[in-house]
C-alpha cells in the first residue's frame, strides 16, 4: 500500500486548546517520530511531507502536528511554555494512538528546539527512547552564540542533531563544539546543505538525494539507540 493513504487525520488536546495533526503510519512500522515544524510552515510544508513520506518508505512512521499559533492561523509564535506544552501533548497522543511502537520526538528547527526544551525539563518526555533534530537552530542568522544549547545539557536521552555545512542558524563549528559536551549526542553534517536542507546545484546532488541521506542517517541512528 502506498505510504500516504495510511495517513489518518486527527485532533491533539493542548490545555483548553485543541490542535491538528497527521498520523502518517506505514503497515511495517517499526518506530514513530512525532515531528514539530519549523517556525515559519506548518505541518503540511512541503519539506515536512516529504520527510514523512521518505521515512515511511523506511518503516518509520510520523506524528506531526501544529503548533497553536499556526492552527490559528497566526504568524508569530506562541510563548516558550505554549509550544513546549504542545510537544509533550503530542508526544502523549503519539504513545497513546501507538502504544507498541517504540518513539521518538523533535522537528525541524525551531519544533526541534521546542522539543529539546520540553525533554530537558524536570518531567521531561515520559518513556521517549531518543531525539532528532532536523537543523537545530543554534542562533539568529549572523550571531555567534550558544545560549539557545544550555538546555540540551539536561536532556536525558540520546540525541541526533542532523546539520548542514551551510546552516545559517547553526554554524557548523559553534554546534559541534556544543555537542562535544553533550555524551548523548550524535551529529550527522550533510555536506552542502543550508538550514533547509537545500543544497547547491554545483554539489551535483538532488534534494531525493539529500532526503535519502537524512532518512538513512534517521533509520540507523534509531535501530542503534533501541
Amino acid at each position: 500500500m502506498n505510504a500516504i493513504m495510511n495517513e489518518q487525520d486527527i485532533r491533539i488536546a493542548v490545555g483548553t486548546r485543541e490542535v491538528s495533526g497527521i498520523l502518517h503510519r506505514p503497515d511495517d512500522a517499526w518506530l514513530l517520530y512525532v515531528l514539530a515544524h519549523g517556525a515559519g510552515a506548518g505541518m503540511r510544508h512541503r519539506f515536512m511531507q516529504a520527510v514523512a513520506d521518505r521515512l515511511a518508505e523506511a518503516g518509520i512512521a510520523t506524528l506531526r502536528y501544529q503548533f497553536p499559533y499556526v492552527e490559528a492561523g497566526g504568524k508569530r509564535p506562541d510563548p516558550p511554555g505554549l509550544l513546549e506544552a504542545t510537544v509533550r501533548a503530542a508526544v502523549a497522543e503519539g504513545h497513546r494512538l501507538a502504544p507498541e511502537l517504540p518513539l521518538i520526538a523533535g522537528g525541524k528547527s525551531m519544533g526541534g528546539r521546542m522539543t529539546s526544551q520540553a525533554a530537558a525539563g524536570a518531567s521531561g518526555l515520559g518513556d521517549t527512547r531518543g531525539l532528532v533534530f532536523l537543523g537545530f537552530p543554534l542562533h539568529a542568522p549572523g550571531r555567534a552564540e550558544t545560549k539557545r544549547g544550555a538546555h540540551l545539557a539536561s536532556v536525558r536521552v540520546p540525541m541526533l542533531f542532523m546539520q548542514g555545512t551551510r546552516d545559517s542558524l547553526a554554524d557548523l563549528g559553534l554546534i559541534t563544539s556544543v555537542t562535544s559536551e553533550l555524551p548523548l549526542a550524535t551529529v550527522h553534517v550533510i555536506d552542502g546543505a543550508d538550514h533547509s536542507f537545500a543544497v547547491p546545484k554545483r554539489s551535483g546532488r538532488s534534494d531525493a538525494e539529500v532526503m535519502t541521506e537524512i532518512v538513512e542517517a534517521i533509520a540507523g541512528w534509531a535501530r542503534g539507540i533501541l
